[in-house]
């Protein structure tokens, strides 16, 4: 802050304490408006103003944070504020850590492109990032600002991130432990003890995370309550840091108490809303067994959720324990405050710039009027992520007052669709050609329609679709397509064209139905019979005609369309063609899949699958070739090429009648800002003509998940299992578009 002395000279020279200002100007003000600056003075024109009055304005602007300095100059009979205003901070960079991260620099840095120079928050600023790499265990870090103006008059704030260096944990000891193995220990804290290669997949890296150091003796304590100790205590670690080589040495101090058995459980409800004995049926808890505070914590849950689900959305749960240390024995006292039965006032849909709101209100269980229920919520979540239309959903519970509330449906939309001109190179079909359109959710109406002409080395297809889950909004389903292909096989060549339609029914939130009908003419070409493949075996390349029927039954309570992380999918389906063309005969599809996501056990956002599929036909006349079953590939055994494994008629392949396949996956997060992860899987499949046993292959390996631009990705590394002379085995696949 300034003020020019020449004019409070001539102030003091021509009246002794004031003057008469006619008119006030401000020059150089931006962030603020003219009349807000009016206002904020004591004094207007046709006052006598003083120096005093001057310096109380300028401080007063001054205080609003928007100048590097404000000064005042009188001439005449004229007042002018002159300001010199902050920089705006139009680009902020993160140099050595985190770069193209945006939400760290939304979450840690906190520097708005926008706003006004602030050297006290830079600083600020440089505390989050060093505490944010202290976190993860480095210390030792710098952080320096630097700042830059640039030729439009804002400035560039660049922050130079030296990363310190992380502590490895070299030795990890426990005293007082004698009742459960500390080696137990590593399965729920977040330092652990170096081990040899811990670079390894799942070896301990030793690396001290100082986030998680105060929470470690807390998660080994609950690990003690687990087995019923529930007086025992871990005290906080002791580390010993060794700085010329940044390691350390930790140790823990417990005493484990005795184990506790439950001697009672009691429900206690402050007003009676339910049977106690309809709560007693779903307490796992049982009298004369040790205490398990993780089972414990369940049963809450699981009364929490059944008092909800009559319309209590504000029930609450306490659990109690009532220790008898004379003979180590707790009673376990479940205390339930109801409250009062709370109804939706209203639902409001945000987020969606492209989804109708309709398509979202028609896949939630709770509407305006309806009374609350906790599982209606969580289906209703998870119906949406089925949708696959999304990138995440929530579902915020607003209250509005004892008995009412609105629930805040909140969506972030995903691409659904792409117009694709482009190609690839597939590890089956080779070099691959794609023109098309597709949209699983066009004009966000949730119908799904398709174009599409590809053609590789091995194929071409061209095909139409269109589908609609919900017809007119109802419980119905309906389809159409029509398609052309040409399948270049390992020894022959089939071309297809035909139709299919059908009508759908969902009978229930998780139980849909399905009726079909599909027609189309096939057609054998390039056949290898210069080979002793198919020497005299014309007869089984007669060109046929297939229509037929199918029915199916679906289950599926998954959260998730592309990555579930909780639920199954169950679905059955026959299909029994032989209506009025060449190919009779009957065939059956089982799959299942259940998904289990394993945050809460692992502290990251891995997910375990397992998968299996199980398949048999029936000859009730003509099983054409192309009819039959062949493993391997994505989608049965990887490590194997695609259709190559089958039954074999001397050293001709006639395809199988029965078939099973199972895999087990693991997904784990690689790089969670570009949504990339990376899934280790074990398969092993089965097939057979007249047993479902008589070629058993296994495949093992790594791959890729990715949500591209242009959709759901996998890259499949695989190594084949059980290997035998003459099999035709693949490294590498990639399939896009599919469910991981």
């Amino acid at each position: 802050m300034r003020i020019f002395l020449a004019t409070f000279f001539l102030l003091l020279t021509t009246h002794s304490f004031a003057t008469v200002i006619k008119s006030i100007e401000y020059n150089g003000m931006v962030h603020m408006s003219e009349p807000v600056a009016v206002r904020m003075l004591e004094f207007s024109a046709g006052d006598d103003v003083n120096e005093v009055m001057v310096n109380k304005a300028i401080k007063k602007y001054f205080e609003q944070g928007y100048f590097n300095d404000v000064w005042a100059e009188i001439k005449e009979t004229t007042l002018t504020f002159y300001f010199k205003e902050k920089p705006v901070i139009s680009q902020v960079e993160l140099k050595g850590w985190k770069e193209d991260e945006e939400e760290v620099k939304d979450s840690v840095v906190q520097i708005k492109k926008g706003s006004l120079y602030n050297a006290r928050k830079l600083e600020d600023a440089k505390k989050r990032i060093i505490d944010a790499i202290s976190a993860k265990g480095k210390i030792d870090s710098v952080v320096e600002v630097e700042t830059e103006y640039l030729a439009n008059g804002s400035m560039k704030v660049t922050f130079l991130v030296s990363e310190g260096e992380e502590i490895t944990i070299q030795n990890l000891q426990y005293s007082g432990v004698s009742g459960l193995e500390s080696d137990k220990f590593d399965t729920v804290i977040a330092n652990k003890e170096h081990q040899w290669m811990g670079w390894f997949w799942g070896r301990n890296d030793g690396k001290m995370s100082l986030g998680d150091l105060e929470y470690d003796n807390l998660r080994i304590r609950d690990y003690y309550m687990q087995y019923g100790y529930l007086d025992s205590k871990v005290d906080s670690p002791f580390v010993r840091v060794n700085f010329n080589h940044y390691t350390a040495d930790m140790s823990y101090q417990i005493e484990e108490g005795a184990v506790y058995s439950i001697s009672g459980i009691s429900i206690e409800q402050m007003k009676h809303v339910v049977d106690d004995e309809k709560i007693r049926e779903i307490i796992t808890l049982k009298e004369g067994e040790v205490f398990n505070i993780k089972t414990f914590r369940e049963d809450a849950d699981k009364i929490k959720t059944l008092i909800a689900d009559l319309s209590y959305a504000y029930v609450q749960v306490v659990p109690d324990l009532k220790k008898n240390k004379d003979n180590n024995t707790v009673e376990v006292v479940f205390r339930i405050t109801p409250g009062d039965k709370v109804k939706v006032r209203d639902v409001v849909i945000s987020g969606n710039t492209r989804t109708l709101d309709r398509i979202i209100r028609r896949e939630l269980y709770l509407g305006p009027g309806d009374m609350y229920s906790l599982t209606d919520l969580k289906d209703s979540r998870n119906s949406l992520g089925r949708l696959g239309f999304f990138d995440g959903t929530t579902i915020e519970e607003k209250r509005i007052d004892n008995q009412s509330m609105d629930l805040i449906v909140k969506v972030k939309e995903a691409p659904t669709g792409n117009i694709q001109v482009g190609g690839g190179y597939g590890s089956y079909g080779g070099l691959l050609v794609s023109i098309g359109v597709n949209d699983r959710n066009i004009w966000g109406s949730g119908i799904d329609v398709g174009v599409q002409a590809e053609k590789s080395q091995t194929s071409q297809n061209y095909s139409f679709n269109i589908s609609n889950p919900r017809l007119n909004d109802s419980d119905f389903s309906g389809n159409f397509s029509i398609f052309k292909s040409v399948y270049e096989y390992n020894d022959y060549t089939v071309l297809s064209d035909g139709i299919n339609l059908g009508l759908g029914h969902r009978f229930s939130r998780y139980i849909t139905g399905y009726l079909g009908y599909g027609y189309s003419r096939n057609a054998y070409e390039n056949i290898d019979m210069n080979s002793t493949y198919y020497q005299n075996y014309e007869y089984i390349f007669e060109d046929y005609a297939k229509s037929s029927v199918t029915i199916s039954a679906k289950f599926d309570n998954t959260d998730d369309y592309y990555l579930p992380r909780e639920g199954l999918t169950l679905s059955q389906s026959f299909e029994k063609a032989g209506i009025g063309a060449d190919a009779e005969f009957m065939k059956s599809k089982t799959i299942f899949g259940k998904f289990n996501g394993l945050e809460e056990y692992l502290g990251f956002d891995a997910i375990f699958r397992y998968k299996a599929r199980l398949s048999g036909v029936i000859d009730n006349g003509y099983i054409p070739l192309a009819e039959k079953f062949y493993m391997g590939g994505i989608g049965s055994v990887r490590g194997y090429q695609s259709y190559s494994l089958s039954p074999m008629d001397g050293t001709r392949r006639i395809g199988g009648n029965y078939t099973f396949s199972n895999s087990a996956e693991m997904s784990f997060p690689l790089v969670p800002a570009a949504k990339m992860r990376l899934v280790g899987f074990v398969d092993w499949g089965m097939i057979g003509e007249d047993s479902i046993d008589e070629i058993s292959r296994g495949g093992y390996g790594l791959g890729l998940e990715w949500f591209s631009p242009v959709g759901p990705i996998q890259l499949m590394f695989a190594n084949p299992l059980n290997e035998q002379a003459g099999d035709k085995t693949s490294a590498f696949e990639f399939t896009m578009g599919q469910r991981f």
